[in-house]
């Protein structure tokens, strides 16, 4: 029984590295998902908007990583996007896409 305990002792400490593991990555989405959140809430997304603003924002790691066409979505979801027209939604779209 002895010559188990050092094996035993390894093996609880290899366990112990994987919870925390699990625990870190588990913070990371939730501090994300509070991220996102805030940052819908400050847009004042709702409905079908909202959802797809979050759909996109948990599903990219950091705003450099979005695609152009998921670039055109959050941009197309914000409320000041379908308020304006003509030439000042241009404005207001280049500046949008250029930012994320």
């Amino acid at each position: 029984m002895k010559k188990f305990l050092p094996l035993i002792a390894a093996l609880s400490v290899c366990l112990g590295f994987l919870g925390n593991a699990h625990a870190a990555a588990a913070n990371s989405q939730q501090e994300k998902m509070r991220a996102c959140n805030t940052e819908a809430g400050t847009k004042a997304l709702k409905g079908d908007a909202r959802k797809t603003f979050m759909k996109d924002c948990l599903s990219h790691a950091a705003p450099e990583a979005q695609s152009p066409q998921d670039r055109m979505r959050t941009c197309n979801a914000d409320p000041k996007a379908k308020a304006l027209k003509g030439d000042a939604r241009k404005a207001f779209m280049k500046g949008c896409l250029s930012s994320h």
